[in-house]
């Protein structure tokens, strides 16, 4: 049994936030969850796929988030509770469907999970989701800690089928994966039976309904008001005559700040946890009652604007801050330091920063393409014939590392998908060879519209399919033509070439990048034919070495090693392809020399095909 489907007792569990709202989702009976994995919200789906079967829940990994919400509201729309989650880029994919999904509401509750970055730890912009739930006009919940994830997972799914609407839960990268004690309810064991009644002018969204519904939703927003206005998520804390207002991951941090400056006595709190539709009686009431508020929050001050607004319609006199210098920044995460200077700076209260340890300074270690990766083979062919005076946009994906050195094959980027559409840009305005490269799960996620687009405008580039078999950075999750598949369980494969052939594209290859020889000769000829227009494919295709080794059999394992007496130590193999397997080292003499690390190198063979100093050992 899953740890997850444990039946309740007074014992608490140890999860991360994610793995609460998964226990969360499975408490309020949830059935279908469809997401499309992206960090920080993966492990919910993960977990869901692991104990789908087990817990007789439907769970998809869909092509991508649009997708994932249009399945789950659907299922919703039948009677059956969903769910879908992903990170808050994943929201704008999302966002066609989300903003009229808003006005025709669903039968069954559905929740909706978005998970912000900030500090993009993964991500390649900061964003606030906050204003989504705004703009689409849905209630949104923000937990702190994984208890509060698993019991908002359940006050989301009521709230959405009491008010029929889908309701949104905000977390963010701290509250996703920190660990914390959370108790077990109960699971249920009714499985509910999806109907469907028709009911077109409700649910078939043109103008003349979309009108409709417009005010239908303004009315749902009235009495959602008044639910935020009673909802225990949202409470006052403490006493005295300054105030404080936060939410989400901001809480804890707000309550060490005010624990270690000593002002428990002297600090209220408005926790706030419903947090759209915004309580503003409550807030109205806690500004009455206090001289000054700081409002902390992570990234964009909303909350800080709501409260001077309510302020300023209450006729409140209060002093209010939130963002500016010495305060509470803009970009990036908060943490106790940073809130404690802000109250310092405020409040005026004595504030000491002190180290916590002394230690040296780290070394850099910058994030690198793992020993044995095929794209590191690919972009090492690439560069040896199209070199520098090629563009190479770029996509998202574990591949996106091909933007460092020594490989340098990263030009442009800006979201999902935008590779192939990009390279079609620079084509029609620069009289430079352009090659692109998506991988092969991001290719179906956004990549495919890209490729139509280049056809049937004749836009002249290479785009590189980068196919590994699987979703490689966010935890090696399945896509629609995956071959590596656990043991016993057979999917429906979509073949990749033919879908790029379906497209309409003429000159498609596929090579397996490990075989370097081969490789280097498809892209030669496939330079000399974008000298005419129109759009070539080639598919480097060749599996994940990760995944690979933890889906297959352990097999007795080739390493490669440099015979030092041939090695006239020229680097090639570290300024040109760069395997993190390779060492340079110096001896206690001032010998140097270059070394493979055996318990490193995945036999993949590339180096020894371009250097004749390289031989392979076999070792186990």
């Amino acid at each position: 049994m899953h740890e997850l489907l444990t039946p309740g007792s007074d014992k608490p569990h140890l999860l991360l936030g994610n793995e609460a709202i998964v226990r969360g989702a499975l408490e309020g009976n949830i059935r279908f969850v469809a997401a499309y994995p992206g960090t920080p919200s993966s492990e919910i789906i993960d977990r869901f796929s692991r104990l789908g079967d087990e817990a007789g829940v439907y769970v998809e990994y869909s092509v991508n988030e649009k997708v994932s919400m249009e399945t789950a509201c659907a299922a919703a729309i039948s009677g059956v509770r969903s769910m879908c989650s992903m990170k808050h880029v994943g929201l704008n994919v999302a966002a066609d469907a989300f903003m009229t999904l808003a006005y025709v509401g669903v039968k069954a509750g559905m929740v909706i999970v978005v998970a912000d970055d900030p500090s993009l730890h993964s991500s390649q912009n900061e964003q606030d989701s906050r204003f989504f739930a705004r703009m689409g006009m849905v209630p949104m919940l923000e937990p702190s800690t994984p208890q509060e994830a698993k019991d908002m997972t359940l006050a989301a799914l009521e709230i959405s089928e009491k008010y029929k609407i889908p309701c949104m839960l905000r977390t963010t990268t701290r509250v996703n994966h920190c660990r914390g004690a959370v108790s077990m309810g109960d699971l249920p064991t009714e499985s509910p039976r999806g109907t469907f009644e028709k009911d077109p002018f409700n649910m078939v969204v043109i103008p003349l309904v979309g009108r409709k519904l417009r005010l239908v939703q303004l009315e749902k927003m009235e009495k959602l008001q008044e639910e935020a206005e009673r909802s225990p998520l949202n409470r006052v804390e403490g006493q005295g005559r300054w105030g404080i207002i936060t939410s989400g991951t901001s809480y804890p941090y707000v309550q060490d700040a005010i624990g270690e400056l000593n002002l428990r006595d002297q600090v209220k709190v408005l926790k706030l946890g419903f947090t759209f539709p915004y309580p503003e009686a409550l807030m109205a009431d806690f500004l009455k009652g206090v001289e000054k508020v700081l409002v902390v929050e992570e990234l964009e001050p909303v909350l800080e604007d709501t409260t001077r607004r309510i302020a300023q319609e209450k006729n409140i006199s209060v002093e209010i801050a939130g963002k500016g210098k010495d305060l509470i920044p803009r970009a990036f995460e908060l943490d106790g330091a940073k809130v404690k200077k802000a109250l310092h700076h405020y409040l005026g209260v004595p504030y000491e920063q002190r180290a916590l340890f002394a230690a040296p300074e780290l070394p850099m270690r910058p994030p690198n393409l793992c020993a044995g990766c095929p794209h590191r083979a690919t972009y090492y062919s690439i560069r040896k014939i199209f070199g520098d005076e090629a563009i190479y946009p770029s996509d998202i994906g574990c591949y996106t590392l091909g933007v460092l050195p020594p490989l340098k094959m990263g030009d442009f980027l800006i979201c999902m998908g935008s590779g192939a559409s990009t390279a079609g840009g620079f084509s029609k305005v620069l009289d430079r060879p352009v090659v692109s490269f998506i991988g092969d799960s991001t290719f179906f996620h956004s990549g495919i519209t890209g490729l139509v687009n280049a056809v049937s405008h004749d836009h002249r580039f290479l785009m590189v399919i980068l196919d590994n078999g699987t979703t490689a950075m966010t935890g090696h999750q399945p896509h629609p033509s995956v071959e590596l598949t656990p043991a016993g369980k057979v999917t429906p494969r979509v073949n990749l070439e033919s879908v790029v052939r379906g497209c309409g594209v003429k000159r498609v290859f596929t090579v397996n990048p490990l075989q370097v020889k081969k490789t280097q000769e498809v892209l030669q000829d496939l330079k000399e034919s974008m000298k005419e227009p129109g759009v070539s494919v080639l598919i480097a295709k060749s599996p994940c070495p990760l995944f690979e080794n933890r889906m297959l059999p352990k097999k007795s394992k080739v390493v490669f090693q440099v015979d030092p007496s041939s090695c006239d130590l020229c680097k090639s193999c570290l300024t040109e392809l760069g395997c993190p397997a390779f060492v340079w080292e110096e001896s206690a003499s001032g010998e140097t020399c270059i070394r493979i690390n055996e318990a490193l190198c995945s036999g993949c063979a590339v180096c020894s095909q371009i250097c004749k100093s390289i031989k392979p050992k076999k070792i186990g």
